[in-house]
């Protein structure tokens, strides 16, 4: 079986109660949940949290609440210690799990599609990992870091370098991340050469951190709805 993770803790420090916020309408957790079940390749859906209202609001709209322990509900726990915790916990349940997908709450431009299609490239049995990723707009090596009152270049030694002769750099798009069973359980680093990247264009991307990119994901969330499929 498949098993979709989503961690949703009630601590969100930078834009307060952010998993359930509302975002075009709905709670924006709901948006990663009508993927997930949009995507039709999930057995069960869970969302990992410590927070009972969060966990009110994820099954209102389709999720399976999981309650998270205190001691990985706090401000220095990851990702992957979350997964493991559900994971565990499904095959303490008698579920046989084969592959789990750790999907974002506050994920509004999340397609089922795209779920599908990583979940393809796990499949295929090449890869312990396969994750959301896109462009960078800018070539990263001609970065600048602010330095009291002026700035100065993370890497000097591309100063003269043409964009054009500088290699496209990918990040992760903090979208999903599918990964095989026993890579979550032994926490196996995620961005390795047994990972996959999934690249999607850059207008249906937005991490959202601060006040600006919530503002950003908006705006991108009315553009591409009103685009023809």
């Amino acid at each position: 079986m498949r098993l979709a993770v989503i961690p949703a803790r009630g601590g969100s420090k930078r834009i307060p109660r952010k998993n359930i916020r509302p975002f075009a309408g709905l709670p924006v957790i709901a948006h990663t949940l009508v993927a997930a079940r949009a995507a039709q390749v999930f057995d069960h859906v869970l969302v990992s949290s410590e927070d009972e209202e969060i966990l009110a609001v994820a099954e209102q709209y389709g999720g399976e609440a999981l309650r998270r322990p205190p001691a990985l509900a706090d401000d220095h726990t990851g990702t992957l210690p979350v997964i493991r915790h559900a994971v565990l916990w499904a095959e303490a349940q008698g579920w046989p799990v084969a592959a789990a997908c750790c999907l974002y709450p506050a994920a509004p431009l999340l397609r089922a599609a795209d779920i599908r299609r990583a979940w393809e490239i796990l499949a295929a049995g090449d890869c312990d990992f396969c994750f959301s990723a896109t462009s960078f707009p800018y070539p990263v090596h001609r970065a600048l870091l602010p330095e009291g009152s002026g700035v100065r270049m993370l890497f000097p030694e591309y100063f003269s370098a043409r964009s054009q002769d500088l290699p496209e750099v990918i990040h992760d798009a903090g979208q999903f991340y599918w990964g095989t069973t026993r890579a979550w359980k032994e926490q196996e680093r995620l961005f390795t050469d047994r990972a996959r990247p999934l690249m999607l264009p850059r207008e249906r991307v937005q991490d959202i951190d601060t006040e600006e990119d919530w503002r950003r994901a908006e705006i991108l969330w009315r553009i591409l709805s009103e685009r023809p499929a």
